[in-house]
């Protein structure tokens, strides 16, 4: 069975943009991009919302991506994807499946196929329907060390309550520390 794995760069502060959607604090380097590369490897299938989808699928085909970091480029335009919008009417980046519909029951049926990892990548309302939903099977949170002061939070305040279990953290020569959590099991 898949794991549906929730991945987002936050800030100190928990925002993963600024006021004015602005992405230029995230903290990458060398052994980010390492670590990038094998989360990709350990991933079957990649999940947007209809924002992310249209912010990457502008960025990873282009030719400036693909000259600039040509090893994450080839895994964005060659894995599966799959955009969920109920606004989107095609989805043009290669291996991309667009769902308007539905979208619990398609994350319970491709949970239970055989593959690696489902990733989410940002989507923060689709991450918080999904949570919601209780698809997400672990939460990978890449704090960057900054403060924003505001911004667009990971969770909204209108999310429910949701305990969490630390599974490991790691940390990155840039000040960027990874966790790793999974929902805790609630007692019957």
């Amino acid at each position: 069975m898949r794991k549906l794995i929730l991945f987002n760069l936050v800030t100190l502060d928990g925002f993963v943009e600024g006021p004015n959607k602005e992405l230029d604090w995230h903290n990458v380097d060398k052994e980010f991009n390492k670590f990038a590369n094998e989360q990709l490897l350990s991933a079957s299938l990649l999940l947007f919302g209809r924002v992310t989808y249209e912010l990457m699928s502008s960025y990873w085909p282009a030719q400036n991506a693909i000259t600039d970091d040509p090893v994450i480029a080839n895994q964005m335009n060659a894995l599966p994807k799959i955009v969920f919008s109920r606004t989107l009417e095609i989805a043009g980046w290669n291996n991309t499946r667009l769902i308007k519909d539905t979208v619990a029951e398609e994350i319970i049926k491709l949970k239970q196929q055989p593959g690696k990892n489902m990733i989410l990548l940002g989507s923060t309302d689709l991450a918080s329907a999904f949570r919601k939903a209780n698809l997400i099977d672990e939460y990978r949170i890449m704090i960057n060390p900054i403060l924003l002061g505001k911004g667009n939070p990971l969770f909204k305040s209108e999310d429910e309550k949701l305990n969490l279990k630390l599974l490991k953290t790691r940390v990155f020569t840039s000040g960027n520390v990874l966790l790793y959590y999974e929902p805790k099991a609630t007692p019957k």
